[in-house]
């Protein structure tokens, strides 16, 4: 892989924590700036397109989130979505041709220590390179089929159906 775009949604992953009760905004992305400390060997491009927690996704932002993905030149392409809704997205997003597409994000903000961004990121990066062409979600330390996976909330991990 040569070069990987970056697709962002926004979700925890992005989210900046303002005060105890909870008041957060969608801050800017922070895939770029991870994959730039970690200096990885291969050029990427950063497009965000929303600023939203996932249980604010439409149908209107997963048509953009399609769109976007299916006008870009290049192969591999990492999303970074809120992981609410990212089963949902992973599957409007099934049948671009010529595409492998690996959504990824975080239980934790990236800019909390001990946040699983990194990890999950870096999952997502191995497995955009390694996988056939089709869509996948990369969390939990797994690469996981969109039809056979959810999100358990009570738990706060990703598992089998």
């Amino acid at each position: 892989m040569q070069n990987l775009t970056i697709v962002t949604t926004g979700g925890t992953i992005d989210k900046v924590y303002f005060d105890d009760k909870s008041d957060y905004q969608i801050g800017a992305p922070q895939i770029g700036e991870i994959l730039e400390q970690l200096g990885v060997a291969f050029r990427f491009d950063v497009i965000p397109i929303l600023r939203k927690d996932s249980l604010h996704v439409t149908d209107d932002d997963r048509a953009l989130i399609r769109s976007t993905i299916e006008a870009q030149p290049h192969r591999h392409v990492l999303v970074t979505h809120g992981t609410d809704t990212m089963v949902e997205t992973a599957r409007v997003l099934d049948g671009i041709p010529g595409k492998v597409i690996v959504l990824t994000g975080a239980l934790n903000p990236a800019r909390f220590q001990g946040s699983d961004a990194v990890f999950n990121i870096g999952c997502a990066v191995g497995a955009v390179q390694t996988l056939a062409d089709g869509v996948y979600i990369a969390m939990n330390g797994r690469v996981w089929d969109p039809k056979t996976v959810r999100k358990n909330r009570d738990a706060n991990r990703f598992e089998a159906v």
